[in-house]
C-alpha cells in the first residue's frame, strides 16, 4: 500500500486526505516511480479549489504534477528508462488522469526526464516546472534576445525566480515586479536589475522610465486580472504581454484602443506548450541541464515539509509569504 493525498470534494487545504491505495502495475507506455520529494505548485491548489483550467472531473480526485524519484516499475513498450534509474516528473498530464502526491505513483514514461548528476531529490523536484515554465516563454515562444527587457510579475514565485535567471542568461534585462518591497533584496540577490512594489509604486511609469520611455519588450505576468491593463501600459511597440497564470482569479481585459495601443500583442501561455510537444521537451530539457551544469540556473527551495504536513505546504503556498519553490518530501 501507499500513502497517497486525494480529495473527495472541492475546497480549501483541508479537503486533503492521506489515504492507503494499493498503487498498481504501470501499463503500456507507462513507469511507476518510488516518490521521493514532490515539487507544490499553484496549479494544484487551483485545482482542488475547482478554478483551474480544467475542472475535477470525479472524486476522489488526486493531486500533483511535479516530482522526483526513481523508477520501480515499467510496464509494456517502455525502453528508454530502466528500474532503479533517478528520475523527475515534469508536468506534462491531466490531474484527472494521474497524481503524485504519494508515496509511490504510475505516470507516462513521456513526462520522465533523468536526473542529473548532482541533482538531489529536492532538487530534482523543485527545478523543472519553474525552467521549462521560463524557457518556452522566453525562448521558445518570445524569442528573447541579447539587451530586450523582461518585466517579470509575481517574481518572487519559483517561476518568477527562473524567469530572471534566464533573463540573465541570455542577456536580457530582468525588471523584477512584486507587491511590496519586502522582498526586494532578495530579489536583487537573484538576478534583478531593478525592483518595483507595485502597491506602492506606479509600475508601467517605472518601467517606462527605465526604458527611456520605450517599454519593455517582453512582460510575464503570471497574475491576470484587472491589473493587466497597468501592466500593458510597460509594453514596448511590438511587445508582448505573456499571461501565463492566473492567480487573481478575476476576469481578464483585453487592454486595446482606449490606451492608445491598437498594436499591443498579448497572449496567454502554459508550461503544456513544451512539456506535451517532444522535441521542445527535449530543447528545454537541454537547455535547463546546461543551466545547472554552469551554475547559471539552481532551484530556490523556500521551505520543505513532509508529506504529513500536506496541508500545511499548501497553507505556506496561499499565504503568499515564500520565495521560490515549495517542495514535500516522502519518507520511505
Amino acid at each position: 500500500m501507499a500513502r497517497t493525498v486525494r480529495f473527495h470534494e472541492i475546497g480549501g487545504p483541508e479537503v486533503m486526505r492521506l489515504e492507503d491505495l494499493e498503487p498498481g502495475e504501470p501499463g503500456p507506455g507507462e513507469a511507476r516511480i518510488r516518490v521521493d520529494a514532490i515539487g507544490v505548485n499553484r496549479a494544484e491548489a487551483l485545482f482542488r479549489m475547482g478554478v483551474y483550467i480544467e475542472p475535477v472531473k470525479a472524486f476522489p480526485a488526486r493531486l500533483g504534477t511535479e516530482a522526483a524519484g526513481v523508477i520501480e516499475a515499467v510496464g509494456p513498450g517502455v525502453t528508454e528508462l530502466a528500474v532503479g534509474q533517478a528520475v523527475s516528473v515534469v508536468p506534462a498530464f491531466s490531474q484527472n488522469d494521474y497524481g503524485v502526491y504519494a508515496e509511490r505513483a504510475i505516470v507516462p514514461a513521456s513526462v520522465l526526464l533523468p536526473r542529473p548528476d548532482g541533482v538531489d531529490a529536492v532538487s530534482g523536484a523543485a527545478v523543472w516546472m519553474p525552467y521549462l515554465t521560463a524557457y518556452g516563454a522566453m525562448v521558445e515562444v518570445g524569442r528573447l534576445r541579447a539587451g530586450d527587457v523582461a518585466v517579470v510579475n509575481a517574481a518572487s514565485s519559483s517561476v518568477g525566480l527562473a524567469a530572471i535567471h534566464t533573463a540573465n542568461r541570455l542577456g536580457a534585462l530582468p525588471i523584477a515586479v512584486t507587491r511590496t518591497g519586502g522582498k526586494r533584496q532578495r530579489l536583487i540577490e537573484e538576478g534583478a536589475a531593478e525592483v518595483i512594489a507595485s502597491q506602492e509604486e506606479d509600475v508601467a511609469g517605472r518601467v517606462l522610465a527605465l526604458t527611456g520611455g520605450r517599454g519593455a519588450e517582453h512582460v510575464f505576468d503570471a497574475v491576470a486580472g484587472p491589473g493587466v491593463t497597468e501592466l500593458a501600459r510597460a509594453v514596448a511597440p511590438g511587445g508582448t504581454l505573456f499571461l501565463w497564470g492566473m492567480l487573481s482569479g478575476q476576469p481578464t481585459p483585453y487592454p486595446g484602443f482606449d490606451l492608445g495601443m491598437p498594436a499591443l500583442n498579448m497572449r496567454t501561455y502554459t508550461v503544456h506548450e513544451i512539456t506535451r510537444d517532444p522535441e521542445r521537451l527535449r530543447r528545454g530539457a537541454a537547455f535547463v541541464a546546461a543551466g545547472l551544469r554552469t551554475g547559471a540556473f539552481r532551484p530556490v527551495v523556500d521551505r520543505v515539509f513532509p508529506l504529513e504536513e500536506i496541508v500545511a505546504a499548501h497553507r505556506h503556498m496561499e499565504s503568499n509569504t515564500h520565495v521560490g519553490k515549495i517542495v514535500v518530501t516522502v519518507d520511505h
